[in-house]
């Protein structure tokens, strides 16, 4: 069964895919964002399975897997990956993240860093400036209102522009109705205004700066992507930015991105 007992009563749904070749890259984890869960993936596994084993995970709160009432946060679902990929007995991943997701390997990456052999990153859920950040308090409040979907889908328009077709737009607005509420306003706080968090700046780039790993990351805004390249420590890590593009970057271009995830994994 695609089911992994991680910690007290949480369950994480995933799917193994592999090629029945002899696939030579790393083993990936495909880390989704906020208020979706692993069909995100599904414009790019099929041609990831073909040289990787793919790992694709519904974060607690998310999907398929178990709804705890407490501790659906960024450094709780990464602490489940690490027990994830004990359970699966893979040593060492090529981790990769949207949005929240980016926040959750580079926790991975940071906390338990002999598991993380490089990171991706995409469009992630750090590096806000206190422009975005002041916005943040009143979403928060309305997450916790009577009306936590609508003000979900609401924050979800942020998330697209013209350049998002409108069935991507359409299934992230089913799948943010599905949502338990209290999992949505825990993650979003705990991302950005909770102790501890590190979505915002500076502590994103105190937190972000003790990664070891290579990084690669795609960003939409160009003001970002310069700003997390000043943090990157490994001579094989790589910013892009695709500009025009929404915060769904790698869903709205499926066969670039797999293409440029192999070709910065094959110099590696």
């Amino acid at each position: 069964m695609p089911y992994a007992e991680v910690g007290a009563d949480v369950r994480l749904f995933y799917t193994d895919d592999h090629s029945t070749g002899a696939g030579d890259g790393p083993p990936l984890l495909l880390v989704h964002g906020w208020g979706t869960d692993s069909h995100q993936w599904s414009w790019h596994i099929d041609a990831l399975a073909a040289r990787h084993r793919v790992v694709a995970v519904d974060l607690r709160g998310h999907g398929y897997s178990s709804v705890p009432e407490t501790g659906n946060t960024p450094r709780m679902m990464a602490e489940d990956l690490h027990a994830l990929l004990g359970h699966l007995d893979l040593p060492q991943v090529v981790a990769v993240g949207h949005s929240m997701g980016g926040q959750v390997v580079s926790i991975l990456a940071v906390e338990h860093p002999e598991r993380v052999r490089a990171l991706v990153t995409l469009d992630p859920g750090y590096g806000m400036t206190d422009r975005i950040a002041g916005g943040f308090p009143q979403m928060i409040a309305a997450l916790r209102g009577p009306h936590a979907h609508a003000a979900a889908e609401q924050i979800d328009e942020w998330c697209t522009n013209a350049a998002t077709p409108a069935v991507i737009r359409r299934w992230h607005k089913r799948r943010l109705h599905g949502m338990p509420p209290h999992v949505l306003v825990q993650a979003f706080e705990a991302m950005f205004t909770a102790p501890g968090a590190i979505g915002v700046r500076p502590a994103s780039d105190d937190y972000l700066a003790r990664r070891r790993c290579p990084v690669l990351s795609i960003w939409a805004d160009p003001g970002r992507a310069a700003w997390e390249a000043g943090l990157l420590k490994d001579p094989a890590s790589k910013v892009v930015c695709w500009e025009g593009s929404s915060h769904r970057l790698h869903e709205e271009r499926p066969a670039e991105f797999v293409q440029v995830l192999e070709g910065w994994l094959g110099r590696l």
